[in-house]
């Protein structure tokens, strides 16, 4: 006689709550470019732009980041995450990226 042992239940990830629509205006949009989140914060003296992902990032990948007076398009170059530099971020991670110009809060990030 065998016995069937049960699998352990796969942990689940956490749901990352998604920015609704609504809440990204018109001039922030770009159709057909992954949107990943908006801009919490912007720490001038350093360069960085502060935001929750909705999506992964890594170093190397291009974003654009749009909003009402902002439209900068350039490559990732580095991420940090709890000020410990990082090739790469998952959903749900609070990232600092460094960023060529000067970008506002609630602007639109997306990976293009």
């Amino acid at each position: 006689m065998t016995v069937k042992k049960k699998k352990p239940a796969a942990a689940k990830m956490p749901a990352v709550p998604k920015t609704p629509v609504a809440q990204i205006t018109p001039d922030q949009q770009i159709v057909g470019a992954l949107f990943l989140g908006k801009v919490q914060d912007y720490l001038s003296k350093l360069g960085v732009a502060t935001l929750v992902l909705e999506a992964p990032l890594s170093v190397g990948d291009g974003v654009r980041i749009k909003g009402h007076t902002t439209d900068l398009t350039q490559k990732v170059d580095h991420i940090e995450v709890d000020h410990k530099s990082v090739p790469s971020a998952a959903p749900g991670e609070g990232v600092g990226v460094k960023v060529a110009d000067r970008v506002r809060i609630g602007d639109a990030v997306y990976k293009i």
